[in-house]
C-alpha cells in the first residue's frame, strides 16, 4: 500500500479531512500578507488621521502579536475541549473579524479587528498541527505536512495576487479575501467526526522515533519550539530586510522582492511536494541537516553581493532548505507530543514560529544597521552550517549506538 493512502486508496490529498487541514494551513499566510497589496490605499483612504501611515504599516504584523499572545491559552484549550470544535470555533472567528476591514469606518477598529484576526489564527493554527498528529501517522503523517508546505507556499501567490487585483478597484476589497474560509465549515464537520473517530481507534507509533511519554515531553517540546523560534527569526531576514537590501545596492526594492520571494516560494512549494520521499530515504536528522545546509548555502550566496543571479539563486536555495526544515519541525514536535498534550505542544510550536516573526526584525535591524548585510547574511550561513552539523552528527551517533546496543 502506497504510504500516501489510507484504507479506502485513495491518495491523503483526496481524503476530505485532509483537504479540509491543507486549506486552514494556508491562512497562516493570508492572515499576514493579503492586505499588503491594500496598505498604501488604506493610508491615503484615513489621510486624516495623524497616525495613518504607522498604523496601516502595523495591520500586517498585527495579528502576530495576538497568535503570540493566545497561542498557549489555545493548546491548552485544544487538549480539554477537543481540536475540531477550537478549529471550527477559530474559522467562523478568522472570516468575521478579517472580513470586517471592508466595512469598519476607521483605522483604529480596523486595527482592532486586526487583533483579533490573530486570536482566531492561534486557534485555528493550534487546532490544525495537533488535529494533524491524531489523523495521520508514519509516512502518512510526513506525506501530509510536506503537502501543507507546498500549500502554504503556492497560496502566499494566489492571495496576493488576488487582493493586488481587488485593492486596484478599492483598498477595501481585499478584506473580504477573509470570509472565504467560511467555505470550509461543511469540510470541517468531516474532521470533526474523524475526530471522534480517530480517538477510539488505536494509535499506531511512528516507528522512526521512540514513543513520547507523558512524563518526558516537556523540555524536549520546549527545545523544538526554541529551534523553531531562531530558524523562522533567521528565515525571516527574507521577507522582512530583502528590499532595505536591494534598494542599498541601487536595485529596484519592490521589484527584486517579488522576483526574489518568488523564487523561494516557487522552488519551497516545489521541494515540499518531495519532502515525504526524502525524509523516508534520509531519516529525520539527516533532512534536517540537508534542509539547514541548503538554507546556509542560500544566505552564503546572498552574503556575495547584490546581483540578479545572485539574489535569485540565494532566495531559491533558501526557499527549498526551508520547505525541509519547517515540516520536520513540525514531525518532530508531533512525535514528541503525547496525544493528550498535543495541543500545548502545537501552541509551543505556533508561538514560537510568530514569536520569530515579532523578534526578527527587532532584533536583526540593528545589527544590520551598524555591521551591514553581507556580515549578517554570512554570520546566519554559519549559524545554519552549524545546525547542519549537529543534525548530522546526531544521526551519526545514533547510528553508533544502535549498532552498540545490537
Amino acid at each position: 500500500m502506497s504510504s500516501q493512502t489510507h484504507v479506502s486508496g485513495r491518495p491523503i490529498w483526496l481524503e476530505a479531512a485532509a483537504i479540509a487541514l491543507l486549506l486552514i494551513a494556508t491562512l497562516k499566510i493570508m492572515a499576514n500578507a493579503t492586505i499588503s497589496p491594500a496598505l498604501p490605499g488604506l493610508e491615503a483612504s484615513f489621510a486624516d488621521n495623524p497616525q495613518a501611515a504607522y498604523l496601516t504599516r502595523f495591520l500586517v504584523a498585527a495579528p502576530s502579536l495576538s497568535v503570540v499572545l493566545i497561542a498557549p491559552f489555545a493548546g491548552f484549550a485544544a487538549d480539554r475541549f477537543g481540536r475540531a470544535p477550537l478549529l471550527i470555533a477559530g474559522v467562523v472567528l478568522f472570516a468575521v473579524s478579517g472580513s470586517a476591514g471592508a466595512y469598519l469606518p476607521d483605522l483604529s477598529s480596523i486595527l482592532a479587528s486586526r487583533l483579533l484576526l490573530g486570536v482566531a489564527v492561534a486557534l485555528t493554527m493550534t487546532a490544525q498541527v495537533a488535529l494533524v498528529g491524531d489523523l495521520f501517522d508514519g509516512e502518512r503523517r510526513s506525506a501530509f505536512l510536506g503537502l501543507q508546505t507546498a500549500a502554504i507556499n503556492f497560496s502566499g501567490f494566489l492571495f496576493i495576487s488576488l487582493a493586488g487585483g481587488l485593492a486596484g478597484l478599492s483598498p477595501r476589497l481585499p478584506f473580504l479575501i477573509y470570509a472565504l474560509p467560511a467555505l470550509l465549515l461543511p469540510l470541517l464537520l468531516v474532521v470533526l467526526r474523524q475526530e471522534r473517530r480517530s480517538r477510539t481507534a488505536p494509535n499506531i507509533a511512528a516507528a522512526s522515533l521512540p514513543a513520547a511519554s507523558e512524563k518526558s515531553w516537556w523540555l524536549p517540546s520546549l527545545g523544538v519550539a526554541m529551534l523553531t523560534m531562531l530558524t523562522v527569526m533567521l528565515f525571516f531576514l527574507m521577507p522582512s530586510q530583502l528590499p532595505f537590501y536591494l534598494e542599498e545596492n541601487g536595485l529596484d526594492g519592490a521589484l527584486g522582492t517579488a522576483f526574489g520571494l518568488g523564487a523561494l516560494t516557487l522552488t519551497a512549494g516545489c521541494v515540499a511536494m518531495a519532502f515525504k520521499r526524502i525524509s523516508a530515504r534520509l531519516g529525520l536528522s539527516m533532512t534536517f541537516g540537508l534542509g539547514f545546509a541548503m538554507m546556509a548555502t542560500g544566505f552564503a550566496t546572498l552574503s556575495l553581493g547584490a546581483s540578479w543571479d545572485l539574489i535569485l539563486a540565494g532566495a531559491a536555495q533558501v526557499g527549498a532548505g526551508y520547505a525541509l526544515v519547517q515540516p520536520a519541525l513540525f514531525m518532530l514536535a508531533l512525535h514528541l507530543a503525547p496525544e493528550s498534550r498535543r495541543g500545548r505542544v502545537s501552541g509551543m510550536v505556533t508561538t514560537a514560529m510568530f514569536l520569530g516573526q515579532v523578534v526578527s526584525p527587532l532584533l536583526l535591524t540593528p545589527i544590520l544597521q551598524k555591521l551591514g548585510f553581507a556580515f549578517v547574511y554570512a554570520g546566519t550561513a554559519s549559524a545554519f552550517f552549524l545546525a547542519a552539523f549537529f543534525a548530522v552528527s546526531a544521526n551519526v551517533m545514533g547510528k553508533r549506538l544502535t549498532r552498540l546496543v545490537e
